[in-house]
């Protein structure tokens, strides 16, 4: 269902969008640091729940549309390369910040399910970053979430991980302005580097 070359080619990306912060590292980050590792990893359950929710309605949707209108696929991309370049404009210049505060792991998880779910940003990201990966000959749902079960589970671990070591992370993250600077440059790179992997692409003949 997935060409090999693009899924190795789609590992790296992954991991390095789930190693670069953002708001639901954040949130598990800030579960970990006043509750410990039970509530962060139920969040972090949550967060990825909502992740592939998520994914199941984009592709869904994605399919559909692309069936209908094969023209459309090429325009969801070039729309997505721009909201991507959005993002690394804004990670540069919005420091990283704490959010949430951590409860009882049954809480957690339902919290981080509904902070998922509510984010429309996530559904945006989701088009934006998968179907550069995605071949529209090939059936686009089971694509999307096999790409999209990677990215869940990358997340559940790295973040869960993060609220695990909560501590020590975060007391890197407020403490150190240079690793906050370099931890935003690079998720600022990862996403421009995305957007313009487009632009290539759509350059050659």
């Amino acid at each position: 269902m997935v060409e090999p070359l693009m899924l190795l080619a789609f590992l790296p990306a992954a991991l390095a969008l789930n190693l670069t912060p953002g708001a639901d590292m954040m949130f598990c980050l800030a579960q970990g640091m006043k509750g410990g590792a039970r509530p962060a990893l139920a969040a972090s359950a949550g967060i990825s729940t909502g992740a592939m929710i998520h994914v199941l309605l984009a592709g869904l949707g994605l399919g559909a549309l692309v069936a209908a209108f094969p023209w459309l696929f090429g325009a969801i991309r070039w729309v997505g390369a721009t909201y991507l370049l959005w993002l690394a404009w804004k990670t540069l210049r919005t420091p990283l910040a704490k959010g949430g505060a951590a409860v009882a792991p049954r809480r957690a998880f339902r919290d981080g399910l509904i902070v998922n779910l509510s984010n429309p940003k996530v559904i945006l990201f989701i088009l934006a970053f998968v179907p550069q990966f995605v071949d529209p000959s090939r059936a686009v749902l089971p694509q999307f979430l096999i790409f999209g079960a990677i990215l869940a589970l990358g997340g559940f671990v790295i973040n869960g991980l993060v609220g695990a070591f909560a501590g020590r992370v975060g007391a890197t993250l407020t403490g150190n302005p240079r690793a906050e600077r370099g931890l935003r440059y690079l998720s600022a790179s990862v996403f421009g580097g995305l957007a313009l992997r487009i632009g290539w692409e759509a350059a050659r003949p």
